[in-house]
């Protein structure tokens, strides 16, 4: 089974057109009438194609226009997979939140946060290591700074960094601090 599915919904004719030229696509097609018949897998990017408006459906397409060029659909098709792949990849998963690296935004279900882009490279450089960061290796890696350099830099950026994740997400406890340096919490 192909890690991209084109899942047609309540949409039978454009099934059985589409399958009739499945050597020439790069998405396998199930064909659905009801969204409780779908067991989503992870790992699996879907795309729904209907010709109806459904409220539930994430990454639906809806074919309102007809008749409609099958080329053209295709490459629509693989197009929207293609976003939908590099999507996934501009994502930093930080526990509690998600990092899009292209928006340079952090975000949970509730809210979202717009982050410059040195704030960005902290958190993906701290999200990278895995293990308390010193101020020296984040003056190093991140601002590219001599290491003899005497600066309150990095703690004025992370003390600001922290104070926009608590006054939008009210969370003290994401970016942690001990005599080994700073961490990211996954919790």
């Amino acid at each position: 089974m192909n890690n991209q599915i084109l899942v047609i919904y309540d949409f039978r004719i454009l099934y059985e057109i589409l399958s009739e030229i499945d050597n020439y696509i790069n998405f396998d097609l199930i064909n659905i009438k009801n969204t409780n018949e779908l067991k989503l897998n992870e790992g699996v990017k879907y795309l729904f194609l209907s010709n109806k408006k459904k409220r539930d459906l994430d990454n639906l397409v809806v074919i309102e226009n007809l008749p409609i060029e099958i080329t053209k659909l295709v490459e629509n098709i693989n197009i929207k997979f293609l976003k939908m792949h590099f999507n996934q990849q501009s994502e930093i998963d930080l526990g509690n939140y998600k990092l899009n690296l292209n928006s340079r935004m952090i975000y949970n279900e509730e809210n979202n946060l717009n982050l410059t882009e040195r704030e960005s490279n902290i958190l993906i450089f701290l999200n990278k290591i895995k293990k308390p960061v010193k101020i020296s290796q984040l003056q190093t890696e991140v601002w590219g700074h001599n290491l003899k350099l005497e600066t309150h830099t990095v703690e004025t950026h992370i003390y600001r960094l922290r104070a926009k994740i608590k006054k939008n997400f009210n969370d003290n406890n994401f970016i942690l601090s001990s005599k080994l340096g700073y961490t990211i919490s996954k919790k």
